[in-house]
Order: C-alpha cells, then sequence, then structure tokens
C-alpha cells in the first residue's frame, strides 16, 4: 500500500494549486517564536512588574484578582504601549530576531517555512492558511522572490482579489503581531468575522488541505469551519508529530483525512518538496522510479544530516528488489531446466530488477563518504542471501548475482572515483556476508564472477558468450556501462576502469583466502595485455614511490603495509602468466 506521504507528493504533483496549507503554532514554535499566550503571560509580567507587584507562579490568577476579568492582549497591548510605534517596539523582540537569534538560527525561517515557498514559487501551493501572528512565512517567501498577498483582517479579505487570480495568498487568521486586534484568547478564538468564515468556507469547499503544527484543540472557529464543509473533492492530510488529540481526531475523521505521523514540519514539508520535485522533474508515476531515486540520492550524498534518509532510500530499493525477485518467475524450483534461453532470460529478469539500485550505487561508489560505507554494506549483505537452498543449483547460485551486480557497481564507481575510492572498495570486498549453517565469509569471497559460476558453465549458459574468456565478467561489465556513461567517456575508459576493479577484486581475493599454491580471480583483464601490465605497474609504481602511504596500501584491499602488498603484487603478477594462453 503506498504511503499517506507519496500519495500526497503525487496529489501535489500532479494537481497544481489544488492544496492549502493549514498552519499551526507548531511549525513556528522551532523557530522559537514564542505562542500568543505565552506572549500574554508575558505581558501580564511587565504589567504587575510596573505596578511594583509580585504575581508569584501563577500570572492569570494576579490578573484575574487585580483586574476581576480574564487577560486579554489587546487590553494588555493599551496598557504597557500607548501608541501604534510604542506597540510595534514593545512586540518586536517576541518575532524578530536580534544578533543572539541569529547565532542559534531562531525566529527566522524554517526548513518547513522555505520548502513551502519553494512549492510556491513551483505552482504547486498557491493559499496558505495560518494561525500564527509572526511574518516568518512572508519571509521565506520573499527571500523566494514571492510577493503573497496577505489578509489578516476583515477589511483586507473584502478587499482581496479573487483566490483564482493570486498567485499567492497568506490567510493569518489570528492576525498579525504588528496589529492589536489579534485573537489569542478562548473567548476571541471561539468566533470569526463574517468575511474569515465566508473565506474559509470557500478554501475548505473548493481546496484539498494539508495540515501541519496544528493541534485543533483551541481554535473552535477554526474548527467549526472545517466542520461546515461537507465537499470532499480533493484529499485532506494531516501531518502530526504524535498521536492527534480528540478535537483532531474528530475532524480527521469527519474530512476522512490520511495522517503522516511521526514527523515534525521541517521533515515533512521538506521531504514533501523533494518528492514533489522529483516528480515533476522527471514525471514519473512513482517517486521512486529511476531518476526520482537518483535526484534524492545525490541530494541526500552531500550532507551527513540526510543519513536517515540515505539509509531509507537504499533499503527501499532493496526491500523492492527483493520483492519483485520473490514471484514464481524467479523460482529455483518446480520451473524450467535452466538452459541458454531460460538462464539467460532469468539473469536478464534480476538485472531489470536491479536497474534502478545499480544506477544509485554507480553513482554512490562514485561520490562515497565514510559515512555512506556502511549503509551500502549493509545493502549488500541483504542481498547476499540464498532465499531458497532447494532446487536446481543454477538457479539456487544466481540468487546471488543482484548482490555481485551491487558489487560491481559500487567498486567500479568507486575505483572511477580515483583514490579516495579506493578505502571504500578495501571495506567492500571484505564485508562480512552470513550464510546459514554455514561460516561467515567475505564478499570478495562469495560474490565475484568467477565465484558465482564457473568459466565453461557460463559460456554454456548465456547468449552470445560461447566462446568469451571471461563469459560472466564481461556480460557484467556491458550491463553495467550504461550506467557509467557519465563517467567513462571512452570504451578504453570503460576497459581500463573495471580491468582495475577486477585486479584489485584478484588481488585481494588472495589476501582474504591465501590459497597455496597462490591463486587470485580470472577477469576481462586477463586477455587485455596492455590494460593488465599498466594498471600492475599503475600499482607497482605507487607502493614503490610513497611507501605504506600509497593509496592502494592505505586501502588495506590486499595487504597492510608496502612490504606485504608489494609481496601480493608479486605474486599475482606471477600467478597472472597464465593468461598468456588468452591473448
Amino acid at each position: 500500500m503506498i504511503e499517506p506521504l507519496h500519495s500526497l507528493a503525487f496529489s501535489v504533483q500532479s494537481n497544481p494549486g489544488v492544496f492549502a496549507v493549514l498552519l499551526g503554532s507548531g511549525v513556528s514554535r522551532a523557530a522559537n517564536i514564542p505562542t500568543g499566550w505565552e506572549i500574554t503571560l508575558d505581558l501580564v509580567r511587565k504589567l504587575a512588574s510596573i505596578n511594583g507587584e509580585s504575581i508569584g507562579t501563577d500570572p492569570i490568577l494576579w490578573y484575574r484578582e487585580k483586574y476581576g476579568k480574564e487577560p486579554d492582549y489587546s487590553d494588555l497591548l493599551d496598557a504597557l504601549a500607548k501608541t501604534q510605534a510604542e506597540r510595534q517596539q514593545l512586540l518586536r523582540p517576541y518575532f524578530e530576531p536580534d544578533e543572539d537569534d541569529r547565532e542559534q538560527g531562531w525566529k527566522e525561517p524554517t526548513t518547513a517555512h522555505r520548502a513551502i515557498a519553494e512549492l510556491v514559487v513551483s505552482g504547486h501551493i498557491r493559499v496558505i492558511i495560518t494561525t500564527n501572528f509572526d511574518r516568518l512565512m512572508e519571509t521565506a517567501l520573499a527571500d523566494a522572490g514571492v510577493v503573497p498577498t496577505v489578509l489578516s483582517s476583515p477589511d483586507q479579505v473584502i478587499g482581496a482579489m479573487p483566490l483564482i487570480h493570486t498567485s499567492c495568498v497568506v490567510f493569518k487568521v489570528h492576525g498579525d503581531y504588528l496589529d492589536t486586534r489579534i485573537r489569542n484568547t478562548p473567548t476571541e478564538l471561539a468566533q470569526y468575522p463574517p468575511e474569515f468564515n465566508s473565506l474559509l468556507d470557500r478554501i475548505f469547499d473548493e481546496f484539498g488541505l494539508i495540515a501541519c503544527g496544528w493541534s485543533a484543540e483551541w481554535d473552535q472557529a477554526l474548527r467549526s469551519a472545517m466542520e461546515r464543509a461537507v465537499s470532499r473533492r480533493f484529499s485532506h492530510f494531516w501531518a502530526l508529530y504524535s498521536s492527534p488529540g480528540d478535537a483532531a481526531s474528530r475532524l480527521i475523521a469527519h474530512r476522512q483525512a490520511s495522517t503522516i505521523l511521526n514527523t515534525d514540519a521541517d521533515q515533512f514539508f521538506s521531504e514533501l518538496q523533494r518528492l514533489v520535485n522529483a516528480l515533476t522533474q522527471f514525471s514519473r508515476p512513482h517517486p521512486l522510479s529511476k531518476e526520482a531515486a537518483i535526484a534524492s540520492l545525490k541530494q541526500y550524498l552531500t550532507d551527513e544530516r540526510h543519513r536517515i534518509r540515505l539509509a531509507d532510500l537504499i533499503n527501499g530499493e532493496v526491500d523492492r528488489m527483493i520483492e519483485a525477485t520473490s514471484g514464481p518467475e524467479f523460482a529455483v524450483s518446480g520451473s524450467d531446466a535452466p538452459d541458454r534461453i531460460t538462464f539467460t532470460t532469468r539473469v536478464r529478469a534480476y538485472e531489470a530488477a536491479c536497474e534502478t539500485l545499480l544506477a544509485m550505487a554507480a553513482i554512490g561508489g562514485y561520490w562515497i563518504e565514510d559515512w555512506h560505507y556502511e549503509i551500502w554494506q549493509r545493502a549488500l549483505t541483504r542481498l547476499a542471501i540464498r532465499r531458497a537452498d532447494s532446487g536446481y543449483n543454477y538457479w539456487i547460485d544466481l540468487q546471488l548475482y543482484p548482490a555481485t551486480l551491487l558489487m560491481y557497481a559500487l567498486g567500479l564507481g568507486a575505483v572511477s572515483s580515483g583514490e579516495r575510492g579506493l578505502h571504500f572498495l578495501g571495506d567492500l570486498l571484505k564485508t562480512t556476508i552470513h550464510r546459514q549453517y554455514q561460516e561467515l565469509t567475505t564478499a570478495v569471497e562469495l560474490l565475484p564472477a568467477n565465484e558465482l559460476f564457473d568459466i565453461s558453465a557460463m559460456q554454456h549458459f548465456l547468449e552470445g558468450m560461447e566462446k568469451r574468456y571471461a563469459p560472466l565478467n564481461d556480460w557484467i561489465q556491458n550491463s553495467l556501462k550504461p550506467h557509467f556513461h557519465a563517467f567513462h567517456s571512452t570504451e578504453a575508459e570503460s576497459d581500463g576502469a573495471f580491468d582495475k576493479l577486477e585486479i584489485l577484486i584478484g588481488l585481494s581475493f588472495g589476501y582474504q583466502t591465501k590459497p597455496s599454491p597462490y591463486r587470485a580471480l580470472p577477469g576481462c583483464y586477463g586477455y587485455r595485455y596492455r590494460n593488465r601490465q599498466s594498471i600492475i605497474g599503475e600499482i607497482r609504481n605507487s607502493i614503490d614511490s610513497q611507501l605504506d602511504d600509497s593509496p592502494f596500501v592505505k586501502s588495506g584491499i590486499f595487504g597492510k603495509s608496502a612490504a606485504e602488498c608489494a609481496g601480493a603484487l608479486n605474486s599475482f603478477t606471477e600467478w597472472a602468466k597464465c593468461f598468456a594462453r588468452w591473448s
């Protein structure tokens, strides 16, 4: 079942301008903006101070006993500041940042405000209803180049252009902090002016609604307006940090709204904006199509603050891939026996299921950072599991093919990035793989092409590979080429990068398994003699000139010191003479 946030993103992207946004105090609270009631209490304290009286721990009780009524925002302002200019100066510190606030990032537009502004710029949102007195939304819009129509009083509503003719409306149903007519007390929040009710009725009837940061507990008039609306031509969505209260629950039931739980305003609106942007840019039917997934990946790779989102994105694609390869067409028993047609068909089916993940891995390997390692290694570990172990042996072993493709895609990206990718490649090849009822192993021992299947079998089963020296290796390189066009501008560059990866895989295999006599793993480099000699020479020169500071040594791929790596390289070079018959 599709997630509510994804459903919302579809609706917003495909229906520009149809959804209105309702923002409660929870959106501005993240900017350290006090609520109207908090300001009222502070004004009571200031009034008591002017009178030279102590209010104790209950300012409301003091005010009630002193004046015989409940504290009123307008009365307090009149008592503390007689002119409009004085009132503005009194209120500014509550809503406008000083130097200390700016250092803390307080009283300035939040990530949520700016994400909404971007949705306005893109034309997806036009109407914003807010219960907040501050001007953070207006500031975020101004920073994005949008001049909204701001409605905070009945006369402004009367004189406003029809909604259909405005690019952006900010409807401040509780007023603006520089206007003493703000609505703050329970009595003031119980009923709106007729002009407000009329406009709200139109909005709730003609628009879908996205509510966030609003509890609905105190705003009786706004609740009533929502309850009056009977039309449900467009969906309602309600983003909540925790479970809704009674008032919100009744409205959610009345409007048949979809809830998006366990999210704050910043996370919700930034993710919504990202999804809508990805859908708009690529016009795909699903937010995790290849292009949209890549767009998200590029955004998340750059900042460690996106660690959780990056992990969710990659794990989600692994989940999708596993689900896609769990159907009867991938059964290991009770299906057609493997032959050239059925084997090739199934290999291509696995590749199709992996296409998005492999495209992501190519980019992820190339732009790898230390904090990405664990996420990609976890994905590799999850794929390197045989989910069924009874049936045709080739079908059982082929279950690991997606993990093999992922290891090669990540490794090829890492090698293509230069020195910075080698450390990741070392960790990637040493990734621990858990096998049921068997000892732990590493990725380089289990997943390379020639450990998955022997050469003669692939010559027999893979269509068009009958006369290849390294049939599955050639096949994998060809299948990955489309994902590396941005990194390899020529065939020679593509061959060189793939050969370098396979030589390093071979060196790592020899180092991890320590076979006697020594052996590594064959690959396409076996018949590309010049590439093999050039790459071995590059590695040797790096070790000889930089010793332990060589990136090949520091990566730990085939040794922990220059001497150990040089010895491994010598053993590999001697073993590689067996490829003379391939040339």
